[in-house]
């Protein structure tokens, strides 16, 4: 983000105004930013383009004169949390982490060296005093209503051979299959009759699927149910990517994994680092509402490492923000080492919404494999949103990125929601009752 004193973001009423307007703006070297747009302003879901306040005036000119409309412009103000050090008063016990929770309480931008920080206190007082924080962070930003989404995982064919991924080319899985459409949109169906507003399509990097395919796929979701979808598909072309966004696609996840280029070549042989990067800068560039995520625990990994990862996924934009813990795959080479932390991940999940804000933060299926608690956790430490697993059962087995996964489905879902204290959404047509 463009280092200035004071920011404007301006509000537009769709993606496609939006991603004008912000071409227009460029058209003239004015530097702009998209970010998710604060939550007095809008929803998680929406991108707002943020300017420097002393181009205000060039940038509104530039949209009359292209007869660009926009719906509002607001300072850009970054959340603050009054009252915070008041309330962690009997948490604070050295004067950097006071600091550090003053700046969270102003609505300043914490620094690499102060996120780092919190990852690696190992004062209790001082843990507990990050989790308060980021609840009080997640509640009034987000809420406390928990969204509901579904995976359906139609391929577990892949053509990478990640190095932690029980899904890699290579492996030796119980069974390869690959979905038809009909059995996916029986799982659509499913999905949209119990309420649920998203769909995720997820698969291993599969060509089987050509673009036009998917497109046909996409239309279809449209036409029947209006769901929103995300797409969960790896590395593809630009021309692919806005194919796919034009045919109806809303989000995208493509997880970085790790910003240490280094750990990121040990566990992706046959990916590119900078190609990664540059995938989700062309999905943003395309207003996608755009997801990524981490791993912790990684081999070799460090708290600096976290640091940066949170920071990447600030300056990103991304929207959504998975955060699990490693978990090794039988069969592939990295099925000996340890399996991540549950704590540091929960502190991951809680420092990055006290840096990111107004995200999307999952309570992950990876934790709830290692913890049957890991849910309930997640949402207490800043999390709002679970991913079901809805995929058919005949294929769940064999989509085991991870050994011993958890298949996540709306028992566990809603138990986790009541175990926190937070709520369902209004949307569910499917009731706690009927469920557990």
């Amino acid at each position: 983000m463009k280092a200035v004193n004071k920011k404007y973001i301006i509000i537009c009423y769709s993606t496609s105004e939006m991603l004008n307007a912000d071409r227009a703006i460029k058209s003239k070297g004015i530097h702009t930013d998209l970010v998710p747009t604060p939550s007095e302003y809008g929803t998680i879901c929406s991108t707002s383009i943020a300017i420097a306040a002393e181009d205000r005036q060039l940038v509104e000119n530039t949209l009359a004169e292209n007869n660009l409309d926009f719906k509002e412009i607001h300072p850009y103000e970054s959340r603050k949390l009054s009252g915070l050090i008041e309330r962690l008063k009997s948490n604070i016990t050295t004067q950097t982490f006071k600091d550090i929770m003053n700046k969270i309480q102003e609505g300043l931008d914490i620094t690499k060296d102060e996120i780092t920080y919190l990852l690696k206190t190992e004062s209790k007082s001082e843990i507990d005093g990050i989790f308060t924080a980021a609840d009080q962070m997640r509640k009034e930003v987000v809420g406390d209503v928990v969204e509901i989404r579904g995976a359906i995982e139609f391929s577990n064919y892949c053509k990478k051979s990640c190095n932690y991924c029980g899904i890699r080319k290579g492996c030796t899985v119980p069974g390869r299959y690959r979905m038809e459409e009909e059995e996916i949109m029986e799982g659509v169906h499913q999905l949209h009759g119990w309420g649920i507003k998203t769909v995720i399509l997820q698969s291993g990097e599969d060509d089987y699927y050509s673009t036009e395919t998917l497109v046909n796929l996409i239309k279809r979701i449209k036409d029947e149910t209006k769901m929103m979808i995300t797409l969960s598909i790896g590395e593809r072309p630009f021309a692919d990517y806005e194919i796919l966004r034009e045919a109806g696609a809303n989000n995208f996840l493509l997880k970085i994994e790790t910003t240490n280029k280094d750990i990121f070549n040990f566990i992706h042989p046959d990916d590119d680092f900078d190609e990664r990067v540059r995938c989700s800068e062309w999905l943003r560039q395309l207003g996608y509402v755009n997801g990524s995520g981490n791993m912790i625990g990684l081999p070799g990994q460090t708290p600096e490492d976290i640091a940066k990862d949170i920071l990447y996924f600030k300056d990103m934009a991304i929207h959504m923000i998975g955060i699990g813990p490693f978990i090794p795959a039988k069969g592939t080479p990295f099925e000996s080492y340890p399996q991540g932390s549950v704590e540091m991940t929960l502190r991951v999940v809680a420092v990055t919404r006290l840096v990111c804000k107004n995200v999307f933060l999952p309570a992950t299926t990876a934790l709830a494999s290692i913890d049957p608690d890991g849910q309930t956790k997640a949402l207490q430490a800043g999390a709002n949103t679970i991913m079901l697993i809805s995929t058919p059962s005949k294929y769940r087995s064999n989509y085991q990125i991870y050994s011993n996964k958890n298949m996540i489905d709306l028992k566990s879902a809603f138990k986790a929601v009541e175990e926190s204290g937070r709520k369902l959404p209004k949307y569910l047509k499917i009731t706690s009752e009927e469920v557990l």
